[in-house]
């Protein structure tokens, strides 16, 4: 018996010509139950990014580079899966956000200003599925190893897909942006007069960045440097906010550094914790994040 061959397209289903003397159409959801699908990961990706704010809101964002690798799963096959695939230069990974909890319709996007926006005109990880994809450099395959170049992904997300870029069908570069015209425009003269902020810091800020690191091995300095040059503009997803006193405040875990920025220059001033003297002696030991440190910083800068 000759196979039915099946094509696809938006809604409908169809049989193949060759067989069009019993030519029907249905609709897609008439043949396939979509009340629910199961997604098995084929492995995770490793990345130097263990918190949210820490990862770039897109690849290559960030004026570092940073690498990641794919590790499938064994026993699938995934070897000759990746066969042929070393000839691209870029790929999709199409992941799952695995740390999100709910989605919003209305999301902040980090760029554009303090203007909410529907979830689906946005690129935010809250989505009603989790799916994330992103555009990474292949570096090269090591059996099932995928080395990768910079990535916007958490250290474990699971990856669910891999699929080589193609210029010729994925690049639309004169396609309309939407409400990210006007930004992309604002950046792009920012960018061009040299407007990215500067970063200082105070003696005291540095005397406290140090001791952290020398005492404790917790280094903010490189990491409040790295959010604070791209935006230091109050947002929720950047975890900086104003203070009461106009100065502006960035949480990096349990830690809170105090800045004030004037003309595109941004000043750390001082670090304190983030528990009160109470709290961490009600806690025991343990319990809060650097909850040592925290003992002995309150010790040496008093609040």
């Amino acid at each position: 018996m000759t196979p039915l061959n099946i094509f696809q397209s938006p809604g409908w289903i169809y049989l193949d010509a060759s067989i069009a003397s019993i030519l029907t159409r249905v609709t897609a959801t008439q043949m396939i139950s979509t009340s629910s699908f199961t997604v098995e990961p084929i492995g995770h990706i490793r990345t130097p990014f263990t918190e949210r704010y820490t990862a770039p809101r897109q690849p290559g964002a960030d004026a570092g580079e940073s690498t990641g690798k794919i590790v499938l799963l064994p026993g699938h096959n995934f070897q000759q899966a990746l066969e042929d695939l070393a000839g691209f230069e870029m790929i999709w990974i199409i992941s799952w956000f695995h740390r999100n909890d709910g989605w919003k319709p209305k999301v902040l996007p980090p760029r554009g200003g303090r203007k909410k926006r529907g979830v689906f005109a946005t690129r935010s990880p809250h989505r009603p599925n989790p799916i994330g994809l992103s555009l990474v450099r292949l570096v090269g395959i090591r059996g099932r190893i995928i080395d990768v170049g910079a990535t916007d992904l958490l250290d474990g997300t699971p990856v669910i897909d891999i699929k080589p870029y193609i210029p010729t069908v994925d690049a639309f570069p004169d396609a309309r942006a939407g409400w990210l015209e006007d930004v992309i425009v604002m950046e792009h003269e920012i960018s061009e007069g040299g407007a990215l902020f500067a970063v200082e810091w105070t003696p005291l800020a540095l005397e406290q960045t140090e001791w952290l690191q020398r005492r404790h091995n917790i280094d903010l300095a490189d990491l409040a440097t790295s959010v604070l040059r791209r935006n230091a503009t109050p947002h929720p997803y950047r975890r900086i906010t104003q203070l009461p006193d106009g100065a502006l405040q960035l949480a990096i875990k349990s830690w809170r550094l105090r800045f004030t920025e004037r003309g595109g220059t941004v000043t750390v001033e001082r670090i304190a914790s983030g528990y009160g003297v109470a709290a961490l002696a009600a806690a025991g030991a343990g319990e809060l994040h650097d909850h040592a440190a925290h003992l002995e910083f309150h010790d040496r800068w008093p609040a």
